[in-house]
């Protein structure tokens, strides 16, 4: 056995983990990295000691149509990057995936096993993309956080990079009498990416509730206007999935590191808290300084 794969309740990362490390395995670990950032730093610290890969299994990041974003904003399609906008909406959906879930396996998701509900579960998914797709960091955040039937969190959230000039909200809402198409859960995201010199969407990730191509591309110039659509892109939300357990054993067997790494994946949790932080004292919050546990208000009931 050459690598072990994580999938447990992120209380229990940790201690999976570290195990798996200390037997020499390599080891892909589900988001998000673990409850704490003490804990993450133990668990990539462990791995770095160990020579061995630990990298957190981010489908967003293998999701083809973000990967052609990403791919089109390094490549210069809409100038400097400007504003990023990414939006989460939780419904409903009749997908035999979801009516298949087991309820047991959201109970640990809801009580104090877990430091948040949805924007500690779901978003740190959008998290992660907001670092990766400028390869920058976030220096301040601000934020509101509501509470509705418990676990979910609608949220405003308005992030600055390291870049001034590049700035990012977030909006998380919830529509339980809203119904959606969706072969996996009743959700879907949007993301708008805004550039000096055009703009760029993705208009789709876990659902399908748009008749859109899922990447649409804007540019325009004095010398005219263009808008390009990439409707051959895979974008069944299981594609991230497919891709990035592919991408885990091509780095295996090339000896090179894999995405998301320990370190990335912390960010991301310092991002997550950063927001919960905001939410809870209504000031401006640096991600980078937050070294513990941060649960919104209230949380757990």
């Amino acid at each position: 056995m050459d690598a072990v794969e994580i999938l447990t309740p992120t209380h229990l990362h940790r201690e999976h983990v570290l195990a798996a490390v200390a037997a020499g395995k390599h080891v892909s670990c589900q988001k998000p990295i673990a409850n704490s950032i003490v804990d993450a730093r133990e668990m990539e610290a462990a791995a770095g000691a160990a020579g061995v890969i630990l990298r957190i299994s981010e489908c967003f990041r293998h999701y083809p149509p973000l990967e052609r974003a990403k791919q089109l904003i390094g490549e210069g399609a809409i100038g400097r990057p400007t504003h990023i906008r990414l939006r989460t909406v939780v419904g409903q959906t009749h997908s035999a995936f979801q009516s298949g879930l087991e309820a047991d396996g959201y109970v640990w998701r809801m009580t104090a096993d877990s430091p948040g509900g949805h924007l500690f579960d779901d978003m740190i998914h959008k998290y992660a993309v907001a670092l990766w797709l400028f390869d920058q960091d976030i220096v301040s955040v601000q934020a509101v956080v509501r509470r509705r039937d418990h676990f979910m969190e609608p949220c405003a959230a308005i992030f600055q990079y390291e870049d001034p000039g590049l700035l990012g909200t977030m909006e998380v809402s919830y529509a339980p009498s809203m119904w959606l198409r969706s072969s996996f859960f009743g959700a879907d995201e949007f993301f708008e990416i805004q550039g000096d010199e055009g703009y760029l969407w993705v208009t789709r990730c876990t659902g399908e509730m748009l008749d859109l191509p899922p990447v649409v591309l804007y540019q325009g110039h004095k010398d005219g206007q263009t808008t390009t659509s990439f409707s051959d892109i895979p974008s069944g939300w299981d594609q991230g999935f497919d891709r990035s357990a592919s991408h885990f054993v091509d780095a295996l067997i090339d000896g090179v590191p894999a995405e998301m790494s320990a370190a990335e994946a912390a960010k991301a949790l310092q991002l997550c808290f950063a927001v919960y932080e905001a939410g809870n004292t209504g000031a401006a919050v640096d991600p980078r300084t937050v070294d513990r546990v941060v649960t919104p208000d209230g949380w757990p009931r």
